[in-house]
């Protein structure tokens, strides 16, 4: 595993896991274990920059942890572990803030949209988000970081603070390339804006059939086919795009064809799309719930993928704390 390059991902426990966050990064971590040194976190510690229940956490955490395995990541193939179970992440975070100018940071989207939509709990955290996000990364001399589209800005800044300490204290880090997801940036049930639980626009991974059918009904379509003999733009409509994601060649055929002539209903369109959905999300909805009711299962998995991540991350403070000129730990 270790001549393989290294790659980092994270995912935040803020939620429901939904399929945003299974097209976008769980599906292709799973293929990207089979090639890469690949180290999974859950990231606890980013989960803190914005109002949360405190008394739900762990169990969130532990529940994306099985969602993670039961989409398919293999603890034999990958490393997962949770963010905060490796005190190094925060130390280098730290470290990392005395070379990251605050301009940058104030230029990221991210924090714009944030601050926006928690307008009454603006912290530092969330300002620096994005230099922790790089510690993540760095810790392990990570070389690829799969990312949706809106992370690739993140990601830049990580390579541009690898940089700025390589270039004052000598060559520690690696500077990360992105890897762009499949599925760059998958929109929610509105039609408009990214999946997301905060926005109620998202479908649940561990929904019921009848619970997701019941989201997926109300789903928006292309605004054009107002009535049902209206036709419409398959390549406008969000349902098509969720079919190019979890159904066939001769599904996809048949849902443009039906759509540009009017020939199938925005309704047929989504049954045909939910029984889709169910072969690919049912799997993963009864493994998820099988790990679930064996919780020292996941803790094993964490606690074994945190002991192997401890022993990277301490290596590589050591190296740093020596270019730092900090003195030596007793």
């Amino acid at each position: 595993m270790s001549e393989r390059t290294r790659l980092f991902s994270g995912m935040q426990p803020t939620g429901d896991f939904h399929i945003g966050n299974y097209l976008g990064a769980v599906r292709n971590w799973v293929e990207m274990q089979e090639e890469f040194d690949a180290i999974y976190c859950v990231v606890d510690l980013h989960a803190l920059t914005v109002p949360y229940d405190a008394a739900a956490l762990a169990e969130r955490t532990r529940t994306l942890a099985a969602n993670i395995l039961a989409s398919g990541v293999d603890p034999d193939r990958a490393t997962l572990f949770v963010q905060s179970h490796v005190h190094e992440h925060s130390e280098l975070a730290w470290i990392l803030n005395t070379v990251t100018p605050m301009g940058e940071l104030h230029r990221m989207t991210q924090f714009k949209e944030k601050s926006d939509q928690h307008q009454r709990s603006v912290n530092v955290g969330l300002f620096a988000y994005p230099v922790l996000q790089a510690a993540d990364i760095l810790l392990y001399k990570a070389q690829a970081v799969p990312v949706g589209e809106d992370q690739v800005q993140h990601i830049e800044l990580a390579r541009d603070i690898a940089r700025k300490f390589n270039g004052r204290f000598g060559d520690v880090f690696p500077e990360p390339a992105p890897r762009l997801t499949a599925a760059r940036r998958v929109i929610g049930t509105d039609g408009v804006r990214k999946m997301s639980k905060s926005l109620d626009n998202h479908l649940p991974v561990e929904d019921s059939p009848e619970e997701r059918w019941q989201r997926l009904s109300r789903a928006a379509t292309d605004p054009a086919r107002v009535r049902r003999s209206d036709a419409g733009d398959p390549d406008k409509c969000n349902i098509y795009a969720w079919h190019r994601l979890f159904s066939p060649q001769d599904t996809l055929a048949f849902a443009a064809e039906g759509c540009r002539t009017a020939g199938i209903g925005c309704f047929d369109c989504k049954r045909r799309l939910d029984g889709h959905m169910e072969e690919v999300l049912g799997p993963i909805r009864e493994r998820a719930r099988a790990l679930k009711a064996a919780p020292g299962r996941v803790d094993e998995i964490l606690a074994a993928g945190a002991a192997r991540c401890r022993a990277i991350a301490r290596d590589t403070l050591a190296e740093v704390h020596d270019r730092l000129g900090l003195m030596r730990r007793p």
